[in-house]
């Protein structure tokens, strides 16, 4: 690591403290009764956050394995359903203090080394498919800031929110046509800007990659869809694992504006600048500052439990199904 990444490194993570800070003292809430309301934590609820924490990553492993399909040569083999979801879910895991894209992409290139192409495969396939996720919050963040505009509750923000999954739903058949039409306009013309040469022949690689797919595009913008959702679901269990009165359109109208903050934010996982987003996205609905805040940061303990409880049994299957593996050719080995 060289020191100017280092020292990006220490501002990245000073930044993030310095915003938990802020929120803590601009919302006086006592951080260390939030951190007794963590440990105290209803247990059913937990256990119904790590439920929906597994079917969260599940969703995610299964758009990757959905890119994966399309990506892999012939001679490339397939990871095991237990071993994807495994590296997704490590990957989760370390994407609460590392940006999630480069956790993500960093674990399943690692994980697929001795299955083929892996730098194309993890981190290729891994950016392609969390671009769906981004649609969607925009899509979103859109029905979030009209129900704000127009000063509405959970009835303007449900139909605002299905109008705009609708539209999200139509232009991706749109954006899936113009790709290619991009694509098959590339002839390598040397006439052409460098730049632009190089943006052409990126599209024209997705084309033969198989990516510009509309049934691929379609399902992954659905699994993405279905995550939004299981998320919304998972922020209302950690509310009421520590008895925080929000309700879940709230949480639903708040998370578009979070998720595009934290894609954007420069801290480690989005550590602060997600706190201070959610807290002031929950104000915007109605939802007390301290609660919201109070709330976002038991929350950043709870799902990062949730995702090590899910990565450690995830891990320990692969482990468990690996050593049964060697026996039983060691047995075949023996008989032989």
């Amino acid at each position: 690591m060289t020191l100017r990444r280092a020292l990006l490194l220490v501002a990245s993570f000073t930044l993030s403290i310095f915003l938990i800070v802020l929120l803590v003292k601009i919302t006086k809430i006592d951080i260390w009764a939030t951190v007794r309301q963590v440990l105290a934590a209803s247990r059913v609820s937990f256990l119904k956050l790590a439920v929906l924490t597994g079917l969260h990553i599940y969703l995610a492993n299964e758009k990757w394995r959905a890119v994966d399909a399309v990506m892999r040569s012939p001679s490339d083999s397939v990871p095991p359903q237990s071993l994807s979801f495994a590296l997704t879910s490590v990957g989760a895991t370390l994407g609460q203090l590392l940006p999630v894209q480069l956790s993500m992409s960093v674990v399943r290139t690692l994980g697929t080394y001795f299955y083929g192409k892996a730098l194309k495969r993890g981190t290729v396939g891994t950016l392609f498919e969390q671009s769906f996720d981004i649609v969607i919050v925009v899509f979103l963040a859109v029905a979030s800031a009209a129900t704000t505009l127009f000063n509405g509750g959970q009835l303007v923000w449900f139909v605002s929110a299905t109008i705009m999954l609708a539209l999200a739903m139509l232009s991706v058949g749109l954006l899936v046509q113009l790709a290619n039409r991009i694509a098959t306009s590339y002839s390598g013309n040397a006439a052409l800007p460098t730049l632009g040469n190089a943006i052409l022949r990126k599209f024209s690689e997705m084309q033969y990659s198989g990516l510009l797919r509309l049934g691929l595009a379609r399902r992954l913008l659905v699994l993405s869809a279905l995550r939004f959702v299981v998320q919304v679901f998972m922020a209302k269990q950690a509310a009421e694992a520590i008895g925080a009165h929000i309700a879940l359109w709230q949480l639903a109208a708040a998370l578009p504006f979070v998720v595009i903050a934290c894609v954007i934010a420069i801290t480690p996982g989005g550590l602060g600048v997600n706190e201070v987003t959610y807290a002031t996205s929950l104000h915007l609905f109605g939802t007390p500052l301290s609660v919201g805040a109070q709330w976002a940061i038991a929350n950043r303990f709870l799902v990062a439990a949730s995702c090590s409880v899910i990565a450690i049994c995830a891990a320990g299957i692969v482990l468990v199904k690996k050593i049964a593996t060697s026996s039983g050719h060691d047995v075949m080995q023996e008989g032989q």
